[in-house]
């Protein structure tokens, strides 16, 4: 007699739903961000997590709050070719003083850099397309690995982030991956204070007058009183890079051959 044998399935279904964010945001509710933090991490609540830091001006927060937990969480740096020298030796200095040991350098994909940004200066005439090239395509290969992410994403950034959950789904794929945004209430005042009482380095653009810091080409100063991400693509009717923006399989057109970038 044969014996029957069962047929492998692959379960290609979403991670995460909306209803398990929702969950977790009850789960969580009143609770600060360490106990937060320490119950998503030691509770295997979120699977394989990854954290994406840009270095910049408040980053040592979060990445200081997920040490004492976690130090050796991969932290996911997008190394876009394009970043001040100063936010590469900040990178270097934070993750030796906090004691993190998984730092992962995200680098564009060569090929796609030759073809579409071969003078690199898509972002003076392109700059969503320099974007996705730069930070949106390797981050997208990087989290296939990964169940969630957690973002330094804060409500007082600007009007677009002002009613973002704890918890909510990446809506960059079909994936279903969670994004977790530990400090989206936190206030300015908040933040300031947890650098004063744990003595924490500040990026070094700071004190020039950059609050939001992200590549050198497109981040500029900010006066006293403006949105701290008004630096961010001046001039540009942007406010993201795109990988906190919901997917499109579409990519950006090339502009024709001859296009003189405007400066």
């Amino acid at each position: 007699m044969n014996e029957v044998r069962s047929i492998d399935r692959i379960d290609t279904g979403p991670r995460f739903t909306d209803a398990d964010a929702i969950r977790l945001n009850r789960m969580f509710r009143g609770s600060d961000t360490q106990e937060m933090l320490a119950g998503v991490l030691d509770g295997d609540l979120a699977g394989e997590v990854a954290a994406v830091s840009s270095f910049g001006a408040e980053s040592a927060v979060l990445l200081h709050l997920i040490a004492q937990v976690r130090p050796d969480i991969p932290v996911l740096f997008l190394e876009t070719g394009k970043h001040f020298p100063e936010t590469l030796a900040y990178r270097d200095a934070l993750v030796e003083r906090l004691g993190l040991t998984n730092l992962v350098n995200l680098t564009p994909d060569a090929d796609a850099l030759a073809k579409k940004d071969e003078n690199g200066l898509r972002w003076s005439y392109d700059p969503d397309g320099c974007c996705d090239l730069r930070k949106v395509q390797p981050l997208a290969a990087a989290m296939q690995a990964y169940d969630a992410s957690f973002t330094g994403r804060k409500a007082f950034q600007n009007s677009a982030r002002a009613e973002l959950p704890r918890f909510e789904i990446d809506s960059s794929d079909a994936a279903g991956r969670l994004k977790i945004n530990p400090l989206i209430d936190w206030t300015q005042d908040d933040i300031d204070g947890w650098f004063e009482e744990h003595d924490l380095p500040r990026h070094p653009l700071v004190a020039q007058g950059y609050p939001s810091i992200g590549c050198s080409p497109c981040t500029h100063k900010v006066a006293a009183g403006e949105d701290p991400r008004s630096g961010r693509w001046k001039g540009w009717d942007k406010t993201e890079c795109g990988i906190h923006l919901p997917g499109s399989d579409e990519t950006p057109d090339d502009l024709p051959p001859g296009y003189d970038p405007a400066f």
